[in-house]
C-alpha cells in the first residue's frame, strides 16, 4: 500500500468518524498519522533524482505568490500590474512555468510570481502542484485569485490543498512550547484550562511520532491539529488576500457581499476596476513602510526612500543604510508621526513609522 492510498484511507476514516468525547483520542491519532504521511509525501525520497522546480531568485523588497485555479485571470493581473507579459488566453493551463514580475509601488519593488494554475490534488503532485506550492512557501504574502462567478468552491479547495502541505493562511503560530528531552518521559503543563486536548491525547500523538521524552506547555487552548503543527515544525504562516476577479459578470449585490468578506478584494482585470485599491491592500498586508534619510544642512531625499517592515527601530535603519553605521551611531533626529515633536532626538531603539525622515549623527 503506497503513501497516497494510506492518506486516502485515513481521510475516509476521519470523515466517517463521528466527532464526540469518545472518539477524540482516535481522531487525534488519525490526524497525527495523516500529517506524518503528508510530510513523507512532500519530502522526496533519498534515492530519487532531484525534482525539477521553479528556480526564481528572490528579489525586491517583498515577494507575493499569485495562486489560483486555471483560467481565473492570474496572467492578466500580472500583465496589468507589472511590465511583464504573461501569456493570457481563455483556455486552461496557458501558464506552464513560474513567471516573475515586479510591481513598482510607493518606491518599493514587489516581486509578483504568477504560478501555474493549481488543480485539485496538487499536494499529491498533480499538475506541477508540488513545485507551485514549494514556491508559495517562500513568499511573504499569498494572493489567491478567485472567480467571482463561482461562489466559494474554489476558495475552499485551494485552502484545503495549501493546508495539506503545511501552509496556514491568515493564522498565527499556536502558542505551545515544545522541546524534546534526552529522558524523563513527558512533562505536560498548561497555563489555561484546556477543552480540546488532555495529557493522554498529547502522549498518544507524541508516541505516533516516536517521541517519548518531551516538554509540552500549552499557553492557550489549542486543538490536536495545532499541536501536530508545532511537533512537525515545518509549517509556514502567511497572510493571504483573496482577490475576486470578473466582478463585471455578477450583480452589484453579490459584489457588495464579497467585498465585505474578511481579507477580500473585488477586481475586474479586463475592465481594470479597483486595481488601485488592490495595490493599497497589498502594501498594508506586507507591512511595508518608507523611511527617508536626510543629510545635515540639506533637505530630505524623497526620491529614494528605504523600504522596511513595520515595527523596525532606528538600529535597523542604520543596518539598512550601511552595516558599519550602527557601531558609530550616537543619536538620530527624526521628523514624522513616530515622534512627539519634530525633530526629536532619539536612540537606537526608537520605532519608526511610515514616511518618517531620519538624520543620523555619528560619534
Amino acid at each position: 500500500m503506497g503513501i497516497l492510498e494510506k492518506i486516502s484511507e485515513i481521510e475516509k476514516e476521519i470523515s466517517r468518524t463521528q466527532k464526540n468525547k469518545a472518539t477524540e483520542y482516535h481522531l487525534g491519532l488519525l490526524k497525527a498519522k495523516l500529517a506524518k504521511y503528508r510530510s513523507q509525501l512532500l519530502e522526496p525520497s533519498k534515492k530519487s533524482e532531484k525534482g525539477e522546480g521553479f528556480d526564481v531568485l528572490k528579489s525586491g523588497d517583498a515577494r507575493i505568490a499569485l495562486i489560483g485555479f486555471p483560467s481565473v485571470g492570474k496572467s492578466t493581473l500580472l500583465s496589468t500590474l507589472t511590465k511583464t507579459e504573461s501569456e493570457a488566453a481563455s483556455y486552461e493551463f496557458t501558464t506552464l512555468t513560474c513567471i516573475p514580475g515586479v510591481i513598482e509601488y510607493n518606491g518599493a519593488n514587489i516581486q509578483l510570481l504568477d504560478l501555474p494554475g493549481i488543480i485539485e490534488g496538487a499536494a499529491q503532485g498533480k499538475g506541477r502542484g508540488r513545485q507551485v506550492i514549494a514556491v508559495a512557501r517562500t513568499a511573504d504574502l499569498v494572493l489567491m485569485m478567485l472567480d467571482a462567478t463561482k461562489k466559494d468552491v474554489h476558495k475552499e479547495l485551494l485552502e484545503k490543498e495549501l493546508e495539506s502541505v503545511g501552509i496556514r493562511l491568515n493564522k498565527r503560530k499556536p502558542n505551545i512550547y515544545f522541546k524534546l528531552k534526552k529522558g524523563g518521559g513527558l512533562s505536560f503543563n498548561s497555563t489555561c484550562p484546556l477543552t480540546k486536548v488532555d495529557e493522554k491525547l498529547v502522549q498518544m500523538i507524541l508516541h505516533e511520532y516516536k517521541m517519548f521524552n518531551a516538554e509540552v506547555l500549552f499557553r492557550e487552548d489549542c486543538s490536536a491539529d495545532e499541536l501536530i503543527d508545532v511537533i512537525c515544525a515545518n509549517r509556514v504562516y502567511l497572510p493571504c488576500v483573496y482577490v475576486y476577479n470578473k466582478i463585471d459578470q455578477i450583480s452589484i449585490e453579490e459584489v457588495d457581499r464579497i467585498a465585505h468578506q474578511e481579507n477580500s478584494v473585488v477586481v475586474s482585470c479586463n475592465m481594470k476596476l479597483n486595481l488601485d485599491y488592490l495595490l493599497l491592500s497589498l502594501w498594508e498586508y506586507l507591512n511595508l513602510i518608507r523611511v527617508y534619510t536626510k543629510k545635515p544642512g540639506q533637505p530630505p531625499d524623497f526620491s529614494d526612500g528605504l523600504i522596511l517592515r513595520k515595527g523596525v527601530s532606528v538600529e535597523h535603519v542604520c543596518h539598512a543604510i550601511h552595516r558599519t553605521l550602527a557601531q558609530d551611531f550616537k543619536y538620530a533626529l527624526v521628523w514624522g508621526t513616530s515622534t512627539k515633536y519634530s525633530p526629536q532626538r532619539v536612540g537606537a531603539s526608537h520605532i519608526m513609522h511610515d514616511e518618517d525622515v531620519i538624520q543620523i549623527v555619528k560619534k
